[in-house]
């Protein structure tokens, strides 16, 4: 591990280098990913240098230690001894995480579908709210999101919805969300007073670029149609909606989000890379059954990840066991916890099977 970190240390100096070199604003491509490298290597970086600066605290105060006559300054300088260990313990584990093999796709936007599952009407208006609070989310992170498509009902509930959350690090936070959501409590259209239970299905994929999923046009069929629902006079007047569909997979998108048909046939191509990029990663799972069972729920959409809990005000997330009581905040779009722990679990897992002993 120390080799690989003396390694990043001299190639982040390098970049240090180049960056501040006269020529580098002049290719513009060059220093975007320069400046890219920076960005991922100075955490290790500095936690690499307090390491060291550690432990030379820890060799210099073990020297010390060993000369020193007066008890007062002997009892200082053993507490001291004990916070550096502490804190190199600490650094040692958290360089340990920094090292972990990063998700390529941790940087990149990221398009969500949830879709109204097993409960009728109950379950489109609990996936408008999973849809607002994934957009209070996004606001508490100053993202920014655009909707693609939705399908609602008239008493306020979304049948699908599908929409781009463009921000630094979006697909870091958000990719442990898809799978199948499920609420338990006495539905609005319910009059009998019973606790009914739907589920809902959320789909989390990276936003990818032209380059890293080929499309062959011949295999794409646009269909225009008239938009419906809110967008103003221009929107629900003219043929702006798209309809894709591609022929190979049978995959359908439709975008009307946008007053443009040009822009909602972009919009559309954009999901349909998305789509064919998660397909093969699906692929690529399944093919790693195992190693997909041994991390956090990233991959099979079919299972059950969380449990909203109305009567109780709970939140459960069955794949880390954790229970929150603060239903109204969650639903308001403070998942930040449950992020913070879904993160730390899936490190814990990839280091546990890096080296059993941790």
């Amino acid at each position: 591990m120390f080799d690989k970190l003396e390694d990043l240390l001299i190639r982040y100096e390098e970049v240090m280098g180049e960056l501040n070199g006269p020529s580098v604003t002049a290719d513009q491509a060059r220093f975007r990913a320069l400046m890219k490298e920076q960005s991922d290597l100075a955490p290790i970086v500095e936690a690499y240098r307090a390491y060291k600066k550690c432990e030379q605290d820890i060799e210099d105060g073990t020297a010390m230690l060993e000369t020193e006559k007066d008890g007062e300054m002997r009892e200082m300088l053993k507490e001291e001894l004990s916070s550096a260990r502490e804190q190199i313990d600490a650094l040692e584990k958290q360089l340990k995480v920094l090292l972990l093999p990063k998700d390529p796709n941790d940087d990149k936007n990221v398009i969500v579908e949830i879709r109204a599952g097993a409960g009728g009407d109950e379950a489109a208006l609990f996936a408008a709210q999973i849809y607002r609070l994934y957009v209070r989310y996004a606001e508490r992170q100053h993202w920014r999101v655009e909707t693609m498509d939705a399908e609602e009902i008239g008493i306020g509930g979304m049948k699908y919805v599908s929409f781009l959350i463009s921000g630094q690090g979006a697909y870091s936070r958000l990719k442990y969300e898809s799978g199948v959501h499920r609420v338990q409590r006495v539905p609005e259209t319910e009059s009998g007073g019973r606790i009914h239970t739907s589920t809902i299905t959320v789909a989390i994929m990276p936003e990818v670029e032209d380059f890293d999923v080929q499309i062959d046009m011949n295999d794409c069929r646009f269909d225009v149609f008239r938009a419906s629902g809110n967008g103003g006079q221009c929107v629900n007047t003219t043929d702006s909606a798209v309809r894709l569909t591609h022929i190979p997979t049978g995959i359908v998108i439709s975008c009307q989000d946008e007053k443009s048909q040009l822009k909602n046939k972009d919009k559309a191509l954009k999901v349909l890379r998305a789509k064919l990029y998660d397909l093969e990663q699906q692929k690529r799972h399944d093919e790693e059954a195992q190693l997909r069972r041994s991390q956090v729920g990233t991959g099979d959409r079919s299972e059950k990840i969380r449990t909203y809990n109305f009567p109780q005000g709970r939140v459960t997330d069955h794949r880390i066991k954790l229970t929150l009581y603060k239903i109204d905040a969650i639903m308001d779009g403070d998942i930040q916890e449950l992020v913070d722990n879904l993160i730390a679990a899936d490190q814990a897992a990839k280091l546990a099977r890096m080296n059993p002993a941790v």
